[in-house]
């Protein structure tokens, strides 16, 4: 089954099929990370240091509450992926409808949880007082639109589910250049500042949303009917299952990146700046690795549906190659190009800019030796994930969290500030490692062990 709008991923090559459905959503997430660089940039540029530093105090709290909500809802795709693969088109209607009522309850939940947290939160991380306001300010408005981040969250999983990533990518582009325009208006124009960015980001993901909705209606077996306005129990607790240890397992990755964000605030203004510079050009580059998450997931659970462990096997070797040579592609932007953008966000006649650059460029470097780990994590998380285990995922994102947590307040007294960056590598180096043990024997055991790594028709 192949339309245009769905993809049938269970026949095939998977390198090929991974290819062709990850090129999308990588140019999607690159425009989703394009918005916050440019948010960054003009940031920077136009308001200062000081609200760049803001943006970077916001990173971890914005990644809680946005990855919760982006693993509950991927989470709903996996059970809408497995009907699509299974050709159990009655069941998919339902998966989708259920899916949406999870959304709703979650967007009153999250944004009420936002809303009354967020002070207290920042507080606690030890944010600097030269930032706290207008961090603040940032944070209560993309809170404001959380409602609207579920809403985008859940169509663009359903259409991924479809094997459709070509909709989402067109989404993302509408809502990058929006953003961007939005970013002029509101930052450059209008002189709003960084509460003008974060209006940009939430009106960019009404228009993605809007556009994701539309195109849901146009695909003949995704249209609710009246009979299929129920909730299915069983169905929807399966989406709760695998859904809710996802966005758990982004909480467990949230908090270890919450103490480094309190140790990294505890180093200063200047250490901050070059921090959260860096990791603006350090999430761009990350934008490959969860579209090949994504489409390892997906190609997971329709060949899941079917039975077919043999396949998973060869689109997951198929996957840790192309990652690796991405990875290492990424690796030298960081290298070779990091300094030159990193001048992007931070202005030459800022005092301390010299610092702040410096710091940036030690980040990175670090960051480039051990990127091809986290392109691996990526890929082979969301395999297990996609064969509908989101426990043993959780459990990795544990590792990380305990990684981070040592080193940011262990590793940092010996080898000094570079010590939080050492914790970035190390933690998906033992998140790998877990992973891959656990997926290894899985696959080993399904079944079809005498061709373990063969097979891709």
């Amino acid at each position: 089954m192949r339309t245009g709008k769905t993809k049938d991923m269970t026949i095939g090559n998977p390198i090929r099929l991974l290819l062709a459905f990850s090129m999308p959503l990588m140019l999607g997430n690159l425009f989703q990370q394009l918005y916050t660089f440019v948010d960054a940039l003009i940031v920077g540029q136009y308001v200062g240091a000081d609200a760049l530093a803001a943006l970077g105090a916001s990173e971890w709290l914005t990644f809680i509450m946005f990855g919760v909500i982006s693993g509950i809802t991927q989470g709903c795709s996996v059970v809408a992926a497995r009907f699509f693969g299974e050709k159990k088109m009655d069941s998919l209607k339902k998966a989708i409808y259920g899916g949406g009522c999870i959304a709703a309850f979650g967007a009153v939940v999250f944004t009420v949880a936002g809303q009354t947290l967020v002070r207290r939160g920042l507080e606690l991380l030890r944010t600097p007082e030269e930032v706290l306001g207008l961090t603040e300010i940032y944070l209560r408005i993309l809170y404001g639109g959380v409602p609207v981040t579920f809403l985008y969250n859940i169509a663009a999983a359903i259409l991924r589910a479809l094997g459709n990533s070509q909709k989402p990518l067109r989404a993302m582009m509408i809502a990058s250049l929006g953003n961007i325009a939005f970013d002029v208006l509101f930052v450059v124009k209008l002189d709003m500042g960084i509460g003008g960015a974060a209006w940009g980001t939430v009106l960019a993901q009404v228009l993605a949303s809007a556009y994701c909705i539309t195109s849901i209606r146009e695909i003949e077996i995704c249209r609710i009917n009246k009979e299929d306005r129920v909730i299915d129990r069983d169905i929807l607790w399966e989406q709760i299952k695998i859904g809710v240890p996802m966005g758990i397992q982004n909480i467990i990755t949230a908090a270890g990146g919450l103490v480094v964000q309190a140790t990294v605030n505890g180093f200063g203004f200047l250490f901050l700046t070059g921090y959260a510079a860096a990791n603006k050009l350090y999430v761009l580059l990350e934008t490959a690795a969860s579209s090949y998450g994504h489409g390892i997931l997906t190609y997971t659970a329709q060949n899941k549906g079917l039975g077919s462990y043999k396949r998973i096997r060869g689109g997951l070797v198929s996957a840790l190659l192309i990652g690796v040579v991405t990875a290492l592609m990424m690796s030298a932007i960081m290298v070779f190009a990091g300094r030159g953008i990193l001048g992007l966000f931070i202005r030459e006649t800022e005092n301390g800019a010299g610092e702040m650059l410096q710091v940036g460029c030690s980040y990175l470097g670090v960051l480039a030796l051990g990127f091809p780990l986290l392109y691996w994590l990526y890929i082979i998380r969301c395999c297990i994930q996609g064969m509908g285990d989101s426990v043993i995922p959780m459990l990795s994102s544990f590792m990380q969290v305990v990684m981070r947590i040592m080193c940011a307040l262990f590793l940092t007294q010996v080898i000094g500030h570079e010590g939080v960056f050492w914790g970035e590598v190390l933690a998906w180096a033992g998140a790998d490692l877990f992973l891959a043990f656990v997926l290894f024997f899985r696959l080993r055991g399904s079944g079809d062990s005498n061709t373990l790594w063969q097979g891709t028709n």
